[in-house]
């Protein structure tokens, strides 16, 4: 059984805990599982919120997914399950389009929830689940 770990994924987890002084951790892992934070479209190298429509922020909260997946020693085809939270249900449609590009067979299980805006101004945030390689 391996002990919980937390990763620093680029400049991804100041910018959404650290820098805010949020307690949490972008990712973890423990026994074999890798649970990734909610993750907004924080562009995880430069640290700043990427502005666009939920087409672009949909794009790259996926890449923060997988950024984040990388660095605790997994990858996009090892999720399990992703929660995907959106402040308007009409862009599920959008949303899905991006989707599927970065899960186009065997998609993992999926929870998708309208919320609520956030302190930041961004529309989509993701968390997923996956195993650890």
């Amino acid at each position: 059984m391996k002990g919980k770990q937390t990763y620093v994924v680029g400049k991804l987890s100041g910018a959404i805990a650290g820098d805010r002084k949020i307690p949490l951790s972008a990712v973890t892992s423990g026994n074999g599982f890798v649970f990734v934070s909610g993750l907004p479209p924080v562009d995880h190298v430069t640290g700043e919120l990427v502005r666009g429509d939920i087409l672009v922020q949909t794009r790259q909260c996926l890449e923060n997914v997988k950024a984040a997946l990388e660095v605790a020693g997994s990858s996009l085809d090892q999720v399990l399950k992703v929660t995907i939270y959106a402040v308007n249900c009409a862009y599920f449609k959008d949303i899905n389009e991006i989707y599927a590009e970065y899960f186009p067979n065997d998609p993992p299980a999926r929870t998708f929830c309208t919320v609520g805006a956030w302190p930041w101004e961004f529309d989509i945030e993701m968390e997923a689940i996956a195993l650890q390689s």
